[in-house]
Formats: structure tokens, sequence, C-alpha cells
């Protein structure tokens, strides 16, 4: 089944972030031969991401996603330790968002990517993409994959997973910036 759709390839080079890796972590300092080992897992983990506009014809989506090569490497760190299991799993997750944002620098000041409603068009396109949505759930099958609205539109208030979402219903540590419109009622 093929549907409408075209794709853009995107060639990014996102650099990694230590202070955001040590915020996702929750870890004040690294050793050396962690950073060594993670900046080494970054380079070979490079290749792997692949960056797309896919334009269903009425909306456009910026897919990013690492391969299934990626999701076996972490899985190979948990059996050898909970620790590199980890840390590989948050590096790979600030991979995927480092991308994301280099492409859209907005999702950085919103601190979410927000999940668009997954039309067929969308499933379709994600599908042949080989990047498919669950069975009847609005999340991706790759553990590593983000696809959001391109060009940015909004944050908590257009995301489609907000009924699940800890920060959608508001009770996040701190909130990203709203669109005009979608304030909240003060209490």
């Amino acid at each position: 089944m093929s549907s409408a759709y075209t794709v853009e390839e995107l060639k990014l080079t996102p650099y990694f972030d230590m202070e955001q890796f040590l915020v996702m972590t929750q870890e004040t300092r690294l050793g050396g031969a962690v950073l060594e080992r993670l900046c080494r897992l970054w380079e070979r983990w490079m290749p792997e991401l692949t960056a797309k506009i896919v334009d269903t014809g009425k909306i456009k989506y910026l897919l990013v996603a690492l391969s299934a090569q990626v999701e076996e490497d972490v899985d190979a760190s948990w059996e050898r330790s909970p620790t590199d299991g980890y840390q590989d799993n948050v590096l790979a997750q600030l991979l995927c968002m480092s991308a994301v944002q280099e492409v859209l620098p907005d999702v950085a000041d919103a601190g979410c990517a927000p999940a668009p409603r997954p039309t067929e068009a969308l499933r379709a396109a994600l599908e042949e993409l080989g990047v498919p949505y669950r069975d009847c759930e609005p999340t991706l099958v790759r553990r590593y994959a983000v696809v959001t609205h391109y060009p940015f539109k909004g944050a908590c208030e257009i995301c489609h997973l907000q009924p699940e979402c800890p920060k959608g219903q508001g009770r996040a540590e701190e909130t990203s910036f709203v669109l005009p419109g979608f304030e909240k009622e003060k209490p």
C-alpha cells in the first residue's frame, strides 16, 4: 500500500550535551572512563540516527529515530550492568531529543516534543518508513523515536498524549511555555 506522502531526509549532527545528560541522569559528575564510553557510544550511534520531514499533504511532521541496533546495544548494556544500561538508555534518549532540538529549537524551551494525533495518513507513512505506531496506541514501536509537528506548533496544549502525561496534567515540576489562548484558568 503506497500512501501519498513525501519525505525529506535531514543530515543532522547533534552534539553530546554533557550538562543535559547529567540533568537527565540526576548525576552530579561522571568519571573519565564513563565519559569516554558514552562519547564512543554517541559516535557509534550517530550513523544509526535518521531524521526526516514527512509531508502527508495537509500536515508535516518531523520523525527522528534510532535503529533497532541501538535498542539491542542498550539491552546488552542492561545485562552487563544496571548502571551502564541506565546511562546508555538516557544517552539514546538524549541523542534523539538533541536531533529534534537541532531541527526545532522551540522544543528545548517547551521541554517536550508534543505527539501529534496519529492520523491515517501519518500511520500509513510511518508504517512504510519502518517506524509504525503500536497496535491501537498513539506510541511508536521504536523505543528511541520521536514524531512531532513540523514546524513547531505548540507544547502540551496540542499533545495527543496529554491525558496520560504528568506534565500535561500540571503535575510536572516546571511547565513549558503556553501559546496564547491556551492558558490555564487560575483557581
